[in-house]
């Protein structure tokens, strides 16, 4: 009966090819990923089929040239770039006598690595107890012989019971603590709302630079490095584009294709910064011959979690790459739609500062209020929102104020809006803001 051992990094990539040629970037970034996890890459196989063998995924053939390989370098672990149903796994497992693990596994091995916050682990341990959920049986194989009538079973189906159940309990427990979590988001993020303070959330495919220029514009020390996932828990940082308009950057984790569907719904709390993020920084790796794929592919998440209705700005990273210099393309309404920099080179970024001050200030309605000494909490609440541009003191005791207002805001403000022939009289005033409005 075979053992499964409990670690290994001797690994061999297994590329299961349906009805299709071999996709290049597929294979790459499948290595990518299992350097990420740690895994000692020994040798790589693609298998092609018209379609999925239900026993083995790749045929019995495939399965018995598999176990020869793994016999011959001494492999510890086969790496699938698949999804794999339980019972494929365990029957790969006992032809190749070698632990298996599949795409949506070494994602979350990455994962439970990276994770380095309280909501984070929260969140990897929620992901993968529903991952394992249904391969518990494969732990008890040495109970298997312990079979027969009544009075001669084994104990192998009680303790399958258990564990189901110790399993189910310890997810509706992770579940209840990630709701509160969820709560206390909300409350940050209705906070910065009453602020006027708006969030600017990067977002985009994995290892396109999105930590590096996080860091560059905020000055922070998030973690980064070139490998996938080298980022998972959101971080955000306050930081001022002039002197009147500051913004929330949130950086996320980074998205890939075929990101498992567990994966995302057990990160929604972490993916609602992007959700509720007043503008998408979608961060693309200029260098990479595949980035308009990559695109697509963020979009895809983005659509998934409800965030495909936020506003975008692309930035394509990595120009130090491509001999590119920093520039901005305009579309054709005359709004940015691209900004290219280097944000390990700090190329481009005043550029992509301008962009996101343009941005917001076409957001806003510039108007100058004037306001009374009895408005000092109005005014106070003003310099909060980072609305005033300027100001100046009226000897008659009245704050002139020239402002910029978010417009489901500005409307509250309008009894104070100031005109030049405005003689005092309240019924002229009223008059003259419902003809201007």
């Amino acid at each position: 009966m075979f053992e499964r051992p409990q670690s290994g990094e001797r690994a061999i990539l297994v590329h299961p090819v349906f009805g299709k040629s071999p996709d290049p970037a597929s294979l790459e970034e499948f290595g990518m990923l299992a350097r990420s996890a740690g895994a000692l890459e020994l040798d790589q196989s693609i298998y092609s089929r018209a379609k999925p063998e239900p026993r083995f995924l790749i045929g019995q053939g495939k399965i018995e040239q598999l176990a020869a390989q793994v016999a011959a370098l001494q492999v510890e672990l086969i790496l699938i770039n698949h999804h794999l149903s339980p019972s494929q796994e365990r029957n790969i497992e006992r032809a190749c006598k070698c632990r298996v693990l599949d795409r949506t596994g070494l994602i979350l091995d990455i994962f439970a690595q990276r994770a380095r916050s309280y909501e984070g682990k929260l969140q990897v341990e929620l992901a993968q107890l529903k991952y394992i959920s249904t391969r518990l049986v494969r732990g008890w194989t040495h109970l298997e012989r312990q079979k027969g009538g009544i009075g001669l079973r084994g104990p192998g189906e009680t303790q399958l019971e258990t564990d189901r159940r110790l399993l189910a309990q310890r997810v509706k427990h992770l579940e209840k603590r990630l709701v509160k979590v969820r709560k206390q988001r909300d409350q940050g993020r209705q906070a910065r709302k009453k602020n006027s303070i708006p969030t600017v959330a990067l977002v985009g495919y994995t290892n396109a630079g999105k930590s590096t220029l996080f860091n560059s514009l905020t000055e922070a020390d998030v973690y980064q490095a070139d490998q996938l996932f080298a980022t998972l828990d959101p971080t955000l940082r306050k930081f001022p584009l002039s002197k009147y308009q500051h913004i929330v950057l949130a950086d996320t984790v980074g998205f890939i294709q075929n990101l498992p569907h567990d994966l995302v719904e057990a990160f929604y709390a972490t993916l609602q910064e992007t959700c509720e993020a007043d503008l998408l920084l979608n961060v693309v790796d200029a260098s990479s011959e595949q980035r308009n794929e990559q695109i697509g592919h963020v979009n895809e998440v983005l659509k998934q979690i409800g965030a495909d209705q936020c506003p975008q700005l692309l930035v394509y990273n990595k120009i130090d790459q491509t001999h590119q210099m920093p520039h901005i393309d305009m579309g054709d309404d005359n709004n940015i739609k691209r900004v290219w920099v280097s944000a390990l080179q700090n190329q481009g970024l005043t550029l992509l500062l301008s962009a996101l001050q343009q941005y917001f200030e076409e957001q806003r309605v510039r108007m100058t209020l004037r306001l009374p000494m009895s408005e000092a909490v109005l005014r106070a609440e003003l310099y909060q929102q980072d609305a005033v541009i300027k100001e100046t003191f009226d000897p008659t005791g009245v704050w002139e104020m020239e402002v910029l207002l978010k417009p489901e805001t500005h409307e509250r403000y309008l009894s104070y809006k100031f005109c030049p022939d405005d003689n005092k009289d309240a019924q002229h005033k009223a008059d003259f803001f419902a003809q201007s409005e």
